[in-house]
């Protein structure tokens, strides 16, 4: 008889654990549902927010192209945003998710970058061969950041081979080597991918602020780039004279390249509009969102020619959430 009550009691515990075993799991199944429901609800929201950011960053570019005239840091577009909270904005009633708990808040920030303020690797490469006055450039840039040379001769190279020589530019009769097809690579989309130029981690990380990729060659804005740059790209420049260009600039923006000429009062200072201008065509918009537990951030380069603004690149560079398993 006891073993008979021992054994059902036994029965009974071993049931109770099964059936709670199976209600843990059975709970922890629709936890985890609702919250990748909400993620993938925030996700979306802030996809749909970031691209109204992005519609009016290009409406303060196109007001601003209406305007014409040179482009400069004292202008509307150049003003970072800060962040600002945006809950009560984003439903029409207190039932939205995004606002119906208090503690959830939802901020935004962004800003507009001139990338015509950075050296153009695009302008490395001209019809197959590495331009000389963009090679110089970039060689001042690498010493005045203090990074090695030797880095940028293998970029050269291997950008060169990115880009071959167009048909037909060899001389008639003359025997052209074939490229070794297995080192040539794509040509690159961002900085991240000069990497696999042969540039260092580190030497992306400096050069990040003061270079840029874009589909065509450009001149160097000198109304907004760095003193760094502006030595760089202006032969006949020691960097305290770009310094000391950034800081008139800075009270009076430059209207036309002859005003830089005057600024600068070097007779050896080449300025020039292949190299150098007062305006801009291509612009990076940067967009950061963050909703409660959910932070989305997105970069866009966009290209302004007279009244149209339009959209070449978007890509999402951060999102973090709820870890989920």
């Amino acid at each position: 008889m006891k073993s008979q009550r021992g054994a059902a009691i036994l029965t009974a515990m071993l049931t109770v654990v099964l059936v709670a075993s199976l209600a843990s799991a059975t709970l922890w199944q629709q936890w985890r549902g609702v919250e990748i429901e909400a993620a993938e609800r925030s996700r979306m929201q802030s996809a749909w927010i970031l691209s109204g950011a992005l519609d009016w960053a290009r409406l303060i570019l196109r007001e601003d192209g209406r305007k014409g005239g040179a482009d400069h840091l004292a202008e509307p577009w150049a003003v970072p945003l800060e962040p600002a909270r945006l809950s009560t904005f984003l439903a029409a009633d207190r039932s939205d998710a995004l606002v119906a708990d208090a503690s959830q808040e939802a901020f935004l920030s962004g800003q507009i970058t001139d990338l015509q303020s950075r050296l153009n690797v695009a302008n490395l490469v001209q019809n197959g061969a590495i331009d000389a006055t963009s090679e110089l450039a970039f060689t001042r840039l690498f010493e005045v950041l203090d990074l090695p040379d030797t880095e940028l001769i293998l970029m050269l190279d291997k950008l060169r081979l990115a880009q071959p020589a167009p048909a037909g530019a060899a001389v008639a009769g003359a025997a052209v080597a074939a490229p070794d097809t297995a080192s040539i690579t794509l040509w690159p989309q961002t900085i991240d991918q000069l990497a696999w130029f042969g540039l260092s981690a580190h030497s992306i990380a400096v050069l990040r602020p003061f270079v840029t990729i874009l589909p065509v060659r450009t001149p160097v804005n000198l109304n907004t780039a760095a003193a760094e740059v502006i030595y760089a790209c202006v032969e006949g420049f020691d960097l305290a004279d770009a310094h000391r260009l950034v800081r008139e600039r800075n009270a009076t923006h430059l209207a036309t390249l002859s005003d830089a000429s005057k600024i600068s009062g070097k007779t050896s200072a080449q300025f020039n509009a292949a190299l150098h201008s007062v305006s801009s065509r291509f612009f990076e918009v940067r967009g950061n969102l963050r909703i409660d537990q959910v932070t989305v951030q997105e970069v866009s380069v966009v290209q302004r020619d007279g009244l149209e603004v339009k959209t070449l690149s978007r890509q999402r560079v951060a999102s973090s959430s709820p870890t989920l398993q």
